[in-house]
Formats: structure tokens, sequence, C-alpha cells
């Protein structure tokens, strides 16, 4: 796939939050399309871009997966997922190519995690073991010039404990073992520190850092950090399968959580790519399998063939990583990201902007997020036998429709995401039903559809306007959600 190279996006959330856009799939489009990109979300912070098209889920190709199918991935992984993306230009060239795109060869030509994109200045995480000489700084609470009150590292002893594991005069501390900090007063992280043991863990970011991510607005946690700081670990394993297998047993263990390597063979392929007995397999080929089952995990490992890379930790790495809150997967993405060569922005073949849509047309453009209640959604669904269009009716007043802002005559353009402009009655219904507690219309007044299809134009939630009639209950629902929201 030389020249089609996916980016790999490794997105976060938090519980409760979305990951802040909208998986589709377009009539005269192939693929399934990033849209609807919310601002500041997690999704627009790691770098993808409206028109995206998601070759893989979780290692898994999905470009001529059942759009629902997709979905339900997304959704299956919980707060953290991996995705291989193409941006539109590549994909659509890809596409008139021929290029297989399912080729799990490909090397990425970029990396962004948890929000930032690799290119970032990162928070750091230093882990602190205690000598006879103490850890060997000071903490002091100091103002900055916005008037805000930071705890700061002081009296950093040269070669000292502290020194040693990264940590610089006039880092500010963000977090004590994985526990955000910013809001306590000395004496409760000198207690922490304390209760800690001899050993601690922080988060801290130097002045730049620190600028660069109140500048953007992004709230600073241990996502975003490096852990290239960090004593021990994880640990690469290249394998070439031999003619009695790789030679070692994934298990899982009792009271014990993951996928562990056990029995493995003398002389075998396992033990000389260096793996070790009750080593935690982290990652198949770059892909994280925590959340796997084992059998999807095998199988996971059975897919790469003759050749597999593995990320395993030992115990006491797994608890280094664990107490900085961080995955492991973290080493090996920031291990690429070091090997990649500086590139290029993307060149673009030059194009005509688009006519920007008149105002008062695009007002007619409502995108309508609902909530179902104990009486549904509260309106109607009419059709005429034979002819393409689902119109709104009967919308009650004061209900789940009226208040997302429907209306009486508005056209269905799009369920969830998928266009239904030439769906029959009961596909539209059966998409509605599907969508399960919460719902996502696109909708058009008459002008609106009028307008549009006499000009050829078709219509997408890229036309509406935000400001005007697009409403949803308060408090408003994150606008990806159900039936192809993430």
């Amino acid at each position: 796939m030389a020249g089609y190279r996916p980016r790999v996006i490794v997105l976060s959330k938090k519980p409760g939050q979305s990951f802040g856009f909208l998986l589709r799939v377009e009539q005269g489009e192939d693929g399934h399309l990033i849209r609807n990109l919310e601002r500041g979300s997690p999704a627009m912070l790691v770098g993808l871009k409206d028109g995206d098209r998601i070759l893989r889920v979780n290692g898994t190709y999905v470009d001529e997966m059942d759009h629902t199918r997709v979905v339900d991935l997304v959704k299956e992984s919980g707060a953290s997922v991996t995705f291989h993306v193409l941006d539109v230009a590549s994909y659509k060239q890809a596409k008139t190519e021929g290029v297989d795109l399912s080729d799990p060869h490909a090397t990425p030509t970029q990396h962004a995690m948890n929000g930032v994109g690799g290119g970032a200045p990162k928070p750091k995480l230093c882990y602190l073991a205690k000598s006879s000489g103490g850890y060997g700084f000071s903490l002091r609470s100091i103002k900055d010039e916005r008037g805000d009150v930071g705890m700061f590292m002081t009296e950093v002893a040269p070669g000292g404990v502290a020194g040693r594991a990264g940590v610089k005069t006039n880092d500010r501390l963000i977090e004590v073992n994985g526990e955000n900090t910013e809001n306590a007063t000395h004496d409760q992280i000198v207690e922490k520190v304390k209760a800690s043991g001899n050993s601690v863990m922080f988060l801290l970011v130097d002045e730049d850092t620190d600028r660069f991510y109140k500048i953007k607005r992004i709230r600073i946690g241990a996502a975003l950090a490096t852990a290239k700081l960090l004593p021990l670990k994880p640990r690469i394993a290249d394998l070439v399968k031999g003619s009695d297998g790789y030679g070692y047993f994934l298990r899982t263990e009792p009271n014990k959580t993951g996928h562990f390597i056990r029995d493995i063979d003398r002389g075998s392929p396992a033990e000389r790519a260096g793996l070790k007995e009750m080593d935690r397999l982290v990652a198949v080929e770059g892909v994280e399998v925590d959340g796997c089952s084992h059998e999807q995990v095998v199988d996971r490992i059975r897919q790469c063939g003759s050749k597999c890379c593995l990320l395993v930790v030992d115990e006491d790495t797994d608890k280094l990583y664990k107490m900085g809150g961080v995955s492991p997967l973290f080493y090996l993405e920031e291990i690429m990201e070091s090997l990649l060569p500086a590139t290029p922005p993307p060149s673009y073949p030059e194009s005509v902007p688009a006519p920007v849509p008149d105002p008062v047309t695009t007002d007619l453009l409502k995108l309508c997020k609902m909530e179902k209640t104990s009486a549904g959604y509260g309106f109607h669904l009419n059709g005429i036998q034979g002819v393409f269009g689902q119109y709104v009716k009967e919308v009650v007043k004061g209900g789940a429709a009226d208040r997302a802002g429907l209306e009486d005559e508005d056209m269905v353009v799009e369920v969830d995401g998928v266009n239904v402009e030439q769906s029959s009655h009961e596909q539209v219904v059966g998409l509605i039903r599907k969508s399960g507690s919460s719902l996502v219309l696109l909708v058009a007044g008459k002008q609106a559809n009028d307008h549009f299809k006499a000009k050829g134009v078709t219509i997408t939630p890229q036309l509406f306007v935000p400001s005007s009639q697009a409403r949803s209950p308060s408090p408003a629902p994150s606008l990806a959600r159900r039936g192809g929201g993430c």
C-alpha cells in the first residue's frame, strides 16, 4: 500500500464523555466517513479531519464491513479505541487505482494519541524511589503571571533521586500517583507523598509545555504524557513462527486481569524473542488487547501469519505504568514516533472553493438531537407510497421531538448519520427503532430541500447553521451517541 499509508489514531475519553464525532455512510461516497467533529473534543484534538475514512477499528479491517457493525465495534471498544484512517484525497485516489487497503503491513506515516498530535510538547511522568537522603527536592506554592496558584518543584538536588528521575526546577506538579493535585494544598500534597511510602510517581510540566496546553485550553492529564523517563520499559517481541509454531501458550490467570505468556518452549521463537513467563500481553501488532476476550486475542495472533509483533510487560513494569495511570502502549507509540522521518505537509490538488449557501436557506436545515421519553420521541413519520422521501407529522408539543426543533413537514434527510432520501418508509422506521434511547435526525424544510435539489447539492450536516434552529434538550446530549455516534 505504498503511498497510501494510514495514520494511527488512539482516542481516549472520560466516563460519560463522547469521542466527539459522527461516523457516517453517504450516498455516492465509499467508506465510513468522519463527520461532525465537535470543537474541543478528543476526536478534533487528536487530528481527525472531516471526511477521513476509517480503515481499521482496533486492528480489524472495516472498510468493506456493514456500517452498523463498524459502529458497534467502536462502541464495544469502551473508553479507548484505535483507528487506522486515510484522508479524503488519499482514500479516493487509492480506490481509483484499485489499491488493496486491507494490506496489514503498511507502515503508518503519522501517529496521534489521546487528544494531542505527535508533534505537541508532552507532560512527563517521573518515578522517584526514595534513597537514604530522601527524594532531593522541595515543593513551593507559586502564583504565575495569570494569577493562578500552582505547586512547583524547587531545590532539585543535582544528581539526587528527583534529578535523576527527570524532575527539573520550576516544573509544575499535576498529579501524584495518578491523582490530580492541582487543587490540593501544599500540606495535602506532602501527605500524599508521605503516604506513598518509598516511591512516588509525579506528572509534571515544564513552563513551555504548561503554556502550550493553557493556550489550547486542554486539561493536562497522564493521557497526554511521555513515559520515556520511566526506569522500566515494556518489551517489543518480534516473533517468526517455526515448524512447531511460536513456542508458548497464552493463558488467563485466576484473580488476574489480562492475557499472560506461559509454558515457553526452550529454544523456541518465543524464547529467542525475549518473552518471559507471566509476561502480560499488552498489544498485538500495535493494537491494544485489553478488553478483548481470550479467543479474540488468539484469533488476532493467528491472523498475523508467520510473523507477529507483541508488546509485553513483566509484573514490575506493569505496576509502574498502572501507578502512573497510563497504558504501556504509550511506550510503543513513542518508539514508533521517533522512528518516523519528518514529512512535509500533504499537498492537495487545486480546488475551487464551494459557494457559500444562502443563509436564509440553510437556516431551514436542522440537526435535531433527542432523547426518548416514556411517551416516545413524540412525532409521526409520513411518506407517499411509491415515492421516496419521509416527512415529519404530528409533532407533540413539549415532546422530545418538539424540544429538539422538529416541525411538521420537515423532510428527513439522515437518521443517525445514514442518508435515507432513497430509503423506503419501512427502512427509515427500522433505523429509528434501532437507535435505542437517543436519536439524531438531519431534516430540511421544504424551501431548503427544493433549493438544494434544484442546484444538485447533497444535503449534509456541514450545510446547517448551528446557531439557528438546530436545538437539543437541556442538558444537550453529545452530538454522536447512537446509530453512528462514537
